[in-house]
């Protein structure tokens, strides 16, 4: 019996059905074509065993030989020359693919630290979308304790549509835990509290400084009217 990726059986029997009726042929359904993860090696470009970690905490990740990317030019001010090293990268197409997708939105997505969905803003206008992980320590392919430097990566998902919205609609289906409206309003409405509550407590401060500086002058004169008082009497008494 020939094995099946649980994602792509689900786009096969359940996303499409669910889609094929915004289209003329079922033909014209979305379909994910490549996913891309591009990693930069950073300060690290000159370091071999840096390198080879990256590459190989890539291939782990994926599943597939990561490929490194190079420099292109000379660039002086980075101390980079032309066929440097830069970054590891890879494409995932057919069933890896949607190994990978199955286990990135199953297992790595939760593991990524404060996740509270996926945002909307990472649309190219061309039905692509691409995201960024902070640490790899997300996955959970990688031991935290094998690791030597905490590093992030860019995914990329590639479909074969030029609409924003029916990528979205077709990652939605695949199981993208993409933020609703809801979550969008309340975060917007959190972000303001928390501008207007920052803005009240910087006046505070201001206020307190303005109070603590007219203390200071009144404790100033006091003193030099005392000053002025003690040079007074000694000079009645002389």
């Amino acid at each position: 019996m020939e094995y099946i990726p649980r994602l792509k059986k689900k786009y096969q029997l359940e996303v499409v059905k669910n889609l094929k009726g915004n289209y003329k042929s079922v033909m014209q359904v979305p379909r994910l074509v490549k996913i891309c993860l591009n990693q930069g090696i950073g300060d690290a470009a000159s370091d071999k065993k840096q390198i080879e970690l990256a590459q190989d905490e890539m291939t782990i990740i994926t599943g597939q030989k990561a490929v490194l990317t190079r420099s292109t030019k000379d660039i002086s001010n980075f101390k980079l020359r032309k066929g440097m090293p830069v970054g590891v990268m890879v494409t995932l197409r057919g069933d890896r693919m949607y190994e990978f997708l199955d286990r990135f939105i199953t297992s790595t997505l939760p593991r990524v630290r404060d996740f509270s969905g996926l945002p909307t803003k990472g649309f190219d206008g061309r039905g692509n979308y691409t995201m960024g992980i902070k640490e790899q320590i997300a996955f959970p392919e990688i031991s935290i304790d094998k690791i030597k430097k905490i590093t992030g990566m860019d995914i990329t998902f590639v479909t074969n549509t030029n609409s924003d919205q029916e990528a979205l609609d077709l990652f939605r289906e695949l199981g993208f835990p993409f933020k609703s409206a809801d979550d969008i309003a309340n975060q917007k409405m959190k972000e303001e509290l928390n501008k207007t509550e920052e803005k009240h407590q910087d006046s505070e401060v201001v206020e307190q400084e303005k109070i603590d500086e007219k203390k200071d002058d009144v404790d100033t004169e006091e003193v030099i009217d005392n000053n002025d008082s003690s040079i007074e009497s000694d000079n009645v008494e002389s």
